[in-house]
């Protein structure tokens, strides 16, 4: 018989009784594997535009589908495979790798003809009496997602076999409840996307008014609505001097000791994080400059050029703090000259980084010299015009930041409903 175990903590008012547990075989979820026959495709069947979209790994994620890398198939490649042909109200499972990834083929999704690659499965619902939606929400519980890490962990190469996928038990109401549940996650859904894509339309607007701003297309006036004064053009050399990062360090070295900033805090952020911080030990001989307000700090190693030379700013006074050896320093003569609010945002311009990638060497591994990047030349404003950049692009940060905690606040929000409202 079964137990109160099988009522959500949240649920719809007139709804009650107790939710029916099955496997997803018996609840006539259909699991179908890719074709992988002799004419699964290779690299010369793929192009860029075509028929069918052959789904790679990149196409399925943990928020749903994602098309920004696309392969497709001819009509006649497509007609030659058997298995692995989405409907529509199929969902996609990843069984390969990024285990777990789900995708919903409904009718938002704008290509007609897909099909699954060979790490991957269909899940297909010949069940009347169940909602499509929401058995693609029952995927995103931490419950199910508990038993995928389980099946999962461990391994070299995570894989769900298709008699795993099978066994996964699912709690389900009755249909009219289902797609109560199933409609309002979807509006969160819905509210989530949208905060999205202000985000991105922000961060797209942010770019070109910063290609403008740099390219001096764009020019600020002073109070009296005058032009400011020409921007000059200087080598990075000129303007400031660098400084090397600590060397020798290992793991052993921390855990404890002093503030040290990492590769990735560089990486991540025009500002450092101060919250991020790891700590160092720092031997009674060891030295380095003292970090400073104002100073940049430059990545010089990367895995691709794109990356090289990613540079952070540090907007806060440190007592002692110190860099990784796989970065380095660069401070300006003055900061009236080079404001570290306006830096913030000229070593991360397209313009400049264009510049600063044409200086990445090596092959698996790249590389920046210090001695060339002081030879880069920089436009600048007057400091009173740095001044007026900088405030109008950390306005729309503030807004994309503002943006991205509301993103974070509604998937919250839903991973709370996602534990309360089922079973």
């Amino acid at each position: 018989m079964e137990t109160i175990q099988n009522i959500p903590q949240l649920r719809f008012p007139g709804f009650d009784g107790q939710w029916e547990n099955n496997n997803l075989s018996n609840w006539k979820l259909k699991v179908i594997d890719g074709d992988r026959g002799t004419n699964y495709p290779n690299g010369d069947d793929f192009s860029s535009e075509g028929y069918c979209l052959f789904m790679n790994a990149k196409n399925v994620t943990k928020n749903g589908f994602s098309f920004e890398t696309k392969m497709f198939i001819t009509k006649e490649k497509d007609e030659k495979l058997r298995k692995g042909k989405l409907k529509r109200n199929d969902l996609i499972l990843t069984t390969r790798g990024s285990v777990g990834n789900i995708a919903f083929f409904d009718d938002s999704i704008k290509f007609e003809n897909l099909r699954i690659n060979s790490g991957m499965v269909i899940i297909r619902n010949e069940n009347s009496k169940i909602d499509p939606c929401f058995i693609y929400s029952s995927f995103f519980t931490p419950k199910l997602n508990r038993i995928i890490d389980t099946i999962s962990f461990g391994s070299a190469q995570p894989q769900l076999t298709v008699k795993e996928i099978n066994l996964f038990k699912f709690h389900i109401p009755t249909l009219p409840e289902q797609q109560k549940i199933a409609s309002f996650l979807s509006s969160v859904d819905e509210k989530t996307q949208q905060l999205s894509r202000k985000k991105e339309l922000l961060e797209q607007y942010k770019k070109g008014v910063m290609q403008q701003l740099f390219s001096g297309k764009l020019r600020f006036k002073d109070e009296n609505g005058k032009d400011y004064a020409d921007w000059e053009e200087k080598k990075l050399g000129e303007v400031g001097e660098t400084y090397n990062g600590l060397t020798g360090k290992t793991k052993e070295n921390f855990g404890s000791g002093k503030p040290y900033i990492q590769y990735k805090q560089i990486f991540d952020n025009s500002k450092i994080d101060i919250s991020r911080f790891e700590l160092v030990n720092i031997g009674v001989n060891e030295k380095q400059n003292k970090v400073l307000f104002g100073d940049v700090f430059f990545t010089v190693s990367s895995e691709t050029p794109n990356e090289i030379g990613t540079a952070s700013v540090l907007l806060d006074n440190i007592d002692e703090l110190y860099l990784n050896s796989f970065c380095f320093g660069y401070r300006a003569n003055s900061l009236e000259n080079l404001s570290p609010y306006f830096s913030r945002y000229l070593f991360r311009s397209e313009l400049f980084r264009n510049e600063i990638i044409k200086l990445a060497q090596g092959s698996t591994r790249y590389n920046m010299s210090k001695n060339q990047l002081i030879k880069l030349k920089i436009n600048l404003p007057c400091n009173e015009e740095q001044q007026k950049i900088a405030n109008f692009l950390s306005g729309i940060d503030v807004k994309i930041e503002s943006t991205n905690q509301q993103i974070n606040q509604m998937q919250s929000f839903k991973k709370g409903l996602l534990q309360q409202m089922f079973v």
